[in-house]
Order: structure tokens, then C-alpha cells, then sequence
């Protein structure tokens, strides 16, 4: 349905996205993962005829949207990282403008901006001025204005950035009413790999500016396959000693995350008794450790060498 070819652009000689193909089918959700950065954005507005491609193309059922942006622009709703609404005036009128934009007769329009706040879960506060409403109402609204034209193809880049975990929880399951529901096909990008791995059939993993893995959840995890991940807990993070467990043979990336030094390593590895000699060279306590499986924030790791918040 709609698909990048090749797609490149370059800043002052600079290549911030070198030759992105990736496509999306009618009715499903794929995520758009990497580092900040990375030329997330920057395919975003290629795709969505913002900005025009050095190299490469954009197609819409085959049809070329570089030739003629009208055909994507028709069926697209995006939703940006910024807020993008007027505060002085109320929801029920930035949704009012941005339906007027489309060329919604007016009956038409009254019934899509309710059925839009439905959605959003705030036709109770429309009369009131955007300026008033928490973070995490702006963006909800943010969503509802991309919305209102009832498009085909939905581009929701971080829409949950900076926002309280229940308006989080409120925005996914709009994706989930908009996707399973509604059948609209959805392209989102985040720096939550929870959220990306609950909405998305499939992803791509962008970093300094091309894609460097895709596909689902199973076969990026197919990626480690033979490693496993390891979570030290340690009484100090000892500098010397982070720096002796990364140089050893085994261990294939480290990082230092919230729940303590994180190690992907060569499955069957006999490293255990390894890094607790070295702790004890280094007067550390090991606390705990735990071996799972790599996870896909694990993936993302090993292939970027950095976490999805970097």
C-alpha cells in the first residue's frame, strides 16, 4: 500500500537518511525504532510530502507521491512530536480549523469532531481552550486534529513523550481502536520498545540514518538467538572493573541501565564464575545476577551499541 524506495536526503552534504526501504500494507501498525538522531523524522516528512527526497522515492499504491504529493495527502493523518494547536483557541475549534482545511462541509464536519473527541475520550471538555489542558490532553487532541478527515494512513511520531502514564495508557489504546478496530494502517515511532512491541505487527530499527534490521518481534529476536542477556546487581559500579568484564571474550555489549550492569554474552558461555572472580578482585559484592533471554530493547542494543533513550 505505501512503501519508501531508496529514499535518501541530504543536509550540506551531510546524508541524514541514506537509502530507507520499507513498506507498509493496508490495516497494519509498524513501528519505527532508534536512537534520537537516527533520521526517524526526517523519512517521516518525506513520507507524509513535507520534504522532498535527495534520492529515492515514495509511492502510494504504486503510484509515485513525490510526482503528485495530492495522493498521500488525501488519505494521511499525522500526528508530531510538537504540539501543533492553537492555545487560544478551544478544542472544539482547532478541530473546526483544521476540518475547514480539508474541505469538510460543515454537517459533515460537526459529526467528525465528536466522533474524533470520542475517540480521544474528551468531547466532555471541547469547549474549552487548549491552553488549559495537561500535556497528555494536548497531545490526545494532537491526534484528534490528525483524525479528522478520517484517514487511510495514520503517522504518529512519539505521541507519548513527556506525558503521565495514564494519559500514556489512553493514547496507545487509541492506536489500538484506530488499528484493530478501524482497520487504519499505522506507522509509529517511540523510544518506548514496550509500547512499539505492544502495537506493532512489525518495525524497522533505523541508526545514523539507515535501517539496520526489520521484521517482527519474533524474528528480530531470531537476532540473539545465540546469546544470552545477564543482569548484575552490584554493591558499587566500579569503573576498573565494568572495564574488565567488557573486555572479556564472551561478552558481546554492556550497559549500565536501571536495574543494574547489563551484559548480552555467548550463550553456554562460562562467564558466571568469571565475573565473580573479578568482582572480588575488585572488592565489589555481587548482589544478584540473572540470565534471561535477550529481550527486543536487548536487540536494539547489541545492533546500535545504545538504548532506545539515548
Amino acid at each position: 500500500m505505501l512503501e519508501t524506495v531508496e529514499l535518501s536526503k541530504s543536509f550540506k552534504g551531510k546524508m541524514v537518511v541514506d537509502g530507507v526501504s520499507l513498506y507498509l500494507e493496508k490495516g497494519e501498525s509498524v513501528g519505527l525504532i532508534g536512537p534520537n538522531g537516527a533520521g526517524k523524522s526526517t523519512t517521516i516528512s518525506m513520507i507524509s510530502s513535507l520534504l522532498a527526497p535527495t534520492h529515492g522515492d515514495v509511492r502510494l499504491n504504486g503510484k509515485s507521491v513525490i510526482q503528485n504529493p495530492q495522493i498521500i495527502r488525501n488519505v494521511l493523518g499525522v500526528v508530531p512530536q510538537e504540539i501543533a494547536l492553537y492555545g487560544e483557541l478551544s478544542a472544539y475549534e482547532n478541530l473546526m480549523f483544521f476540518g475547514r482545511i480539508y474541505k469538510l462541509s460543515k454537517k459533515e464536519l460537526e459529526s467528525k469532531i465528536q466522533e474524533v473527541l470520542e475517540i480521544v475520550g474528551l468531547r466532555d471538555r471541547q469547549k474549552e481552550l487548549i491552553k488549559t489542558f495537561s500535556g497528555g490532553m494536548k497531545r490526545r487532541i494532537n491526534i484528534a486534529a490528525s483524525l479528522i478527515h478520517d484517514p487511510q494512513i495514520v503517522i504518529m511520531d512519539e505521541p507519548t513523550v513527556g506525558i503521565d502514564p495514564q494519559s500514556r495508557n489512553h493514547i496507545l489504546d487509541i492506536v489500538r481502536i484506530l488499528n484493530r478496530e478501524k482497520g487504519t494502517t499505522v506507522l509509529y515511532t517511540s523510544h518506548y520498545m514496550e509500547e512499539v512491541e505492544q502495537l506493532c505487527n512489525r518495525m524497522y530499527i533505523m541508526d545514523h540514518a539507515k535501517v539496520i534490521a526489520s521484521g517482527t518481534k519474533e524474528e528480530l529476536g531470531r537476532i540473539l538467538s545465540n546469546e544470552d542477556t545477564i543482569i548484575l546487581q552490584l554493591d558499587a559500579y566500579d569503573d576498573a572493573l565494568i572495564h574488565d568484564i567488557r573486555e572479556m571474550e564472551s561478552v558481546l555489549q554492556t550497559e549500565k541501565t536501571d536495574e543494574g550492569l547489563k551484559l548480552i554474552v555467548t550463550k553456554q558461555s562460562r562467564i558466571l564464575s568469571d565475573i565473580v572472580q573479578r568482582a572480588e578482585q575488585h572488592k565489589v559484592q555481587l548482589i544478584n545476577m540473572n540470565v534471561h533471554k535477550p529481550s527486543l530493547e536487548d536487540v536494539f542494543l547489541q545492533l546500535t551499541g545504545r538504548t532506545l533513550r539515548d
